[in-house]
């Protein structure tokens, strides 16, 4: 995959692209040494991700990332350094999506709702159960649908939580804790058993 075309500069060595960046900070020294790259990267990333969309934006962002660390870091091999910068950026993706996995089966089973995803429930029973979430989040008290709308769906995390709404740590997880709770017993007495475990 041909990522970045760039005429000039091809004919120094990764070491002196990387040596006359850090002087110049001029980007398409940069883009010119990923170009001979990129496929390795889109090749890794695929290996990891198993997806093409995402590895594509990976590649992007591993760029992005490059132009950054290549300032601060001494690189004696370049394709080496590039490939560990890659691996850790794409298990980085995966620990990520697996905590998101974990986030949302922990929330889905926490309120009785985890056959959302199930193939063999119906897409009218799906969209009413996701709307009788909706007025039970509605209904908890202003600091537990803050801190719940900030976790589950805007996928904040403890800390980012923390300072944009001033709770701290303790409070934050108290109330995420107790708005799953309250949203599982308003589930369960305001539209029945089906929401019971």
């Amino acid at each position: 995959m041909l990522f970045f075309k760039s005429n000039k500069n091809k004919e120094l060595s990764d070491s002196e692209l990387i040596a006359q960046f850090k002087q110049s900070g001029n980007n398409n020294l940069v883009a010119t040494l990923f170009d001979r790259y990129s496929h390795l990267v889109y090749g890794l990333c695929i290996k990891y991700l198993k997806d093409r969309d995402e590895s594509k934006d990976a590649v992007l962002e591993i760029f992005e990332k490059l132009l950054i660390d290549l300032k601060t870091h001494e690189v004696k091999s370049f394709k080496s350094w590039l490939y560990m910068v890659a691996r850790n950026y794409c298990l980085m993706m995966l620990r990520e999506q697996k905590a998101m996995q974990k986030k949302e089966d922990d929330f889905s089973w926490g309120i009785g709702i985890s056959d959302f995803q199930q193939s063999n429930i119906p897409q009218e029973e799906k969209e009413q159960k996701l709307n009788f979430l909706e007025e039970a989040i509605k209904m908890l008290n202003e600091e537990q649908r803050t801190c719940i709308e900030l976790f589950y769906f805007r996928e904040k995390c403890y800390n980012e939580i923390s300072s944009i709404t001033g709770f701290d740590m303790n409070q934050v997880k108290s109330f995420i804790q107790n708005g799953k709770r309250n949203i599982k017993i308003i589930l369960t007495n305001h539209y029945g058993a089906a929401f019971a475990q």
